[in-house]
């Protein structure tokens, strides 16, 4: 029987689906094939069939590497919600007991998810070269080439584990990636042969506005009346944490009638779990987050996305509206600007790399740490002296590992080499600020554009873009009053605070 049967009766088997959205065949057909593939669709359109759906249907198990816990988590859920059992996850939440019973029964599982930490580890690499991996899956692979360099440098050595591991197939997967990303990705897995599949990421039905007001007292207002005027789930993105407590806070006092949480990486890793949970069944009606929100989650009505502060990058952007509307319904992106908020996201992007003393302050110190026969182990103490954040530490350590400058625990004798790798280092640095400070003016750009706020936003992506469903863009005259979306009909029993439990008990307020 032909691939392509094959691939379309498992998914109504296992998926229950009549027929694939766009893209998901072709990918899944090369994955079967054995063939790398990099696969970019827009988000919300089923990247995750493309490794599960042939997972099921081949020999072995498939791993993949995936950013977030949440993520991990959400996804295993799914899978088991749909009888499909043989799917587990490696995180931090495991307990060692259960991490063990995974470990040795990895042969057991389709599909195990893991982080690209946990996947460097040797324990695991050993379990891993004793079954059959028929692929290895990068989810959200934009996240090489974005977060490799200074937040999660493992995601470079990827390469490295996936050669210990007898070089299987690889499926990189993302939602928005430049022409310049993809050739990152594909430089960093050394896979010059990687069949790409790459369709268009514009998103027809997410209207785009752009709202400039003189301050935060007008965000929150305008954030009121939207929240007030739509009943429907929506995200209001922040960049920092205490504002988008505040906000919350605000946004919960001031309206009846609306449930209101906010949402950051300072939250206990329970905690975050337990709001996503809770938006995710309908208890919760808006979310004020930070981007660590948002990524994998499957709701399919999400109608509208708020921006309070501009991200750093247009990428950065389109994921994050992308979250509306997976169901192909109207949606809403609303960004908000004032004139200072350009300065957050440069003071993040200072934050994020070392300057030019600070890096040669470190490799100061490594040539003492060898003069004195210490390890690397001594080094990583040094960056509270340097005065360094764990991100610039991260891509410092990268750097001296790339560059040859210490490898495991040692530091390189080699002297000579010094000069010519610290000019590497540096220029290397340069070139990263360069590149992120261009991105922030790129956002920027667009966001006084003149013309259609659709055409310019996806121009650099792709040669062209989809006519909307519906209204387009603040730009092309888009209207509140016009936007109409179904609002939400809560199906389950919203979650009580623990007041209005204590009314229901003691009959407070009603008539006797």
């Amino acid at each position: 029987m032909a691939y392509s049967e094959i691939v379309k009766r498992g998914l109504k088997q296992y998926f229950n689906y009549d027929f694939f959205r766009e893209g998901q065949e072709e990918i899944i057909l090369d994955v079967m094939a054995g063939r790398d593939v990099l696969g970019v669709l827009p988000t919300g359109s089923g990247k995750s069939l493309c490794y599960q759906l042939p997972s099921l249907l081949m020999s072995g198990t498939t791993i993949v590497i995936s950013p977030l816990i949440s993520l991990m988590i959400d996804q295993v859920k799914e899978l088991k919600a749909r009888k499909i059992k043989r799917v587990a996850s490696l995180n931090s939440f495991n307990h060692y007991e259960e991490r063990q019973r995974i470990l040795t029964n990895l042969r057991e599982y389709k599909m195990v998810f893991i982080s690209p930490e946990l996947f460097q580890q040797q324990e695991i690499r050993e379990y891993l070269k004793r079954i059959q991996i028929n692929f290895v899956v990068i989810d959200e692979a934009h996240c090489i080439s974005q977060w490799g360099y200074e937040f999660r440098p493992d995601y470079l050595k990827i390469k490295d584990v996936i050669t210990e591991l007898n070089e299987p197939p690889i499926l990189a997967l993302s939602a928005t990636v430049t022409p310049t990303v993809q050739q990152d990705i594909v430089k960093s897995l050394k896979r010059d042969r990687i069949k790409q599949h790459i369709y268009p990421m514009d998103r027809d039905n997410i209207a785009l506005t752009i709202e400039h007001v003189a301050n935060d007292v007008e965000k929150v207002q305008m954030i009121t009346y939207i929240v007030e005027k739509y009943h429907v789930p929506t995200l209001i993105y922040f960049s920092s944490r205490s504002v988008a407590e505040r906000v919350a806070n605000e946004l919960t006092s001031t309206m009846t009638g609306k449930n209101v949480a906010y949402y950051h990486g300072g939250l206990e890793q329970q905690d975050r779990l337990h709001i996503q949970q809770q938006f995710m069944n309908d208890q919760l009606d808006v979310i004020c987050c930070t981007s660590a929100f948002g990524m994998g989650i499957n709701k399919q009505d999400i109608r509208i996305i708020i921006h309070y502060h501009m991200p750093s990058q247009i990428e950065s952007f389109i994921q994050e509206i992308g979250r509306a509307g997976r169901d192909g319904k109207d949606s809403l992106s609303v960004l908000l600007y004032a004139e200072n908020d350009k300065f957050l996201p440069q003071s993040f992007i200072e934050q994020e790399l070392p300057t030019e003393n600070q890096m040669f302050f470190v490799l100061e110190q490594l040539m003492r740490s060898y003069e004195h026969g210490q390890t690397v182990d001594y080094l990583d103490s040094t960056f509270n002296r340097a005065e360094l954040n764990e991100t610039q530490w991260n891509f410092l350590h990268s750097q001296l590992e790339k560059n040859g400058m210490i490898k495991g625990k040692q530091i390189n004798d080699n002297h000579d080499e010094w000069e010519r790798a610290t000019s590497r280092m540096n220029d290397f640095r340069q070139k990263r600020w360069q590149v992120k400070i261009n991105k922030l003016q790129e956002l920027l750009d667009w966001m006084f554009e003149t013309e259609c706020l659709r055409k310019t936003l996806y121009e650099k992506f792709q040669e062209t873009y989809k006519e909307p469903t519906g209204q387009c863009c603040s730009n092309c005259s888009f209207n509140y009053d016009a936007f109409t979306p179904e609002e939400k009909v809560y199906k389950i029993e919203r979650e009580q605070t623990w007041q209005k439990k204590l009314e229901n008990i003691f009959l407070i307020g009603d008539d006797i």
